[in-house]
């Protein structure tokens, strides 16, 4: 479930839900998935939707491995397009 926390940034940010229950949504689907043995990214919108009616299809665009790196596109982050604009700042600055 290493993307779980993905879910609970995407419920504040998204869904405008306060960290504390977005935490709390997150759990209840992380122990759905456990119990269906899935993957977060595997569960139906319908099953996400049980635990909180304001998820959208959008959510899956943050879950899963992938979709979590590219979904990080702050200075510095994990998104192919971050990555390559530091190796090209470093490699101006070590030549």
């Amino acid at each position: 479930f290493s993307t779980a926390t993905d879910l609970a940034d995407w419920l504040v940010r998204e869904a405008g839900l306060p960290f504390r229950d977005a935490h709390h949504v997150t759990g209840r689907l992380v122990a759905l998935a456990e119990a269906e043995g899935k993957d977060l990214q595997e569960l139906t919108l319908d099953q996400m939707k049980s635990a909180h009616d304001a998820i959208t299809e959008g959510v899956f665009d943050v879950l899963g491995v992938d979709n979590s790196v590219r979904s990080r596109t702050s200075y510095g982050g994990t998104a192919p397009t971050q990555v390559r604009a530091q190796i090209a700042r470093w490699k101006e600055r070590l030549t």
